[in-house]
């Protein structure tokens, strides 16, 4: 053998010895590709199924609260539907003249406006009153209606705001420490 022949057998050996550590190193590279590929796949579903339950759970949560607010809605509508009919009936009466408005005069002698107490059934006993007329009665009926509704508006509100955020309080709504 030459020594080119040599040099050569030398290098085709090198170069079958660096091909085949390749495809050994391939290999292995391979199979930790691999294991890592699994190992994501694990954590990508491990994240998935988290945000699954977490979105369920943020879910039932709204399910809930929604149902809570239609049964306060329903609870408040009934509550001004109830004071509606109400008023209304005391407007019927107070039309038919089955019922008359009155008012407390002061009476000098006592020094007092109203009286401190009352008698049984909410009748002041010896206290002069004037009889409102009924025009004027049915106008204040109108506006005391106003008013309840007014009420009734203003508690639905608040039931809403602490259904939505449980959570906060007046005082860190309005800014105090």
């Amino acid at each position: 053998m030459t020594p080119g022949q040599i040099l050569a057998s030398i290098l085709l050996a090198l170069v079958i010895g660096f091909g085949g550590a390749w495809q050994v190193q391939d290999w292995r590279m391979g199979k930790q590709l691999a294991k890592q590929d699994g190992l994501h796949k694990e954590d990508l579903a491990t994240i998935t199924n988290a945000a699954a339950a977490q979105a369920r759970t943020e879910q039932d949560k709204r399910l809930a609260t929604e149902q809570q607010l239609a049964t306060q809605d329903q609870q408040h509508t009934k509550e001004l539907s109830d004071a509606q009919r109400n008023q209304a009936r005391l407007r019927d009466q107070l039309a038919t003249a089955d019922v008359r408005l009155s008012v407390l005069l002061e009476d000098p002698a006592s020094g007092c406006d109203v009286p401190a107490t009352s008698g049984a059934g909410g009748v002041v006993h010896a206290a002069r009153r004037a009889q409102l007329d009924p025009a004027h009665a049915q106008r204040i009926i109108a506006i005391t209606d106003d008013g309840d509704s007014a009420v009734i508006a203003l508690r639905a509100c608040q039931a809403y705001v602490r259904t939505i955020a449980p959570t906060s309080s007046p005082s860190a709504a309005a800014g105090s420490p």
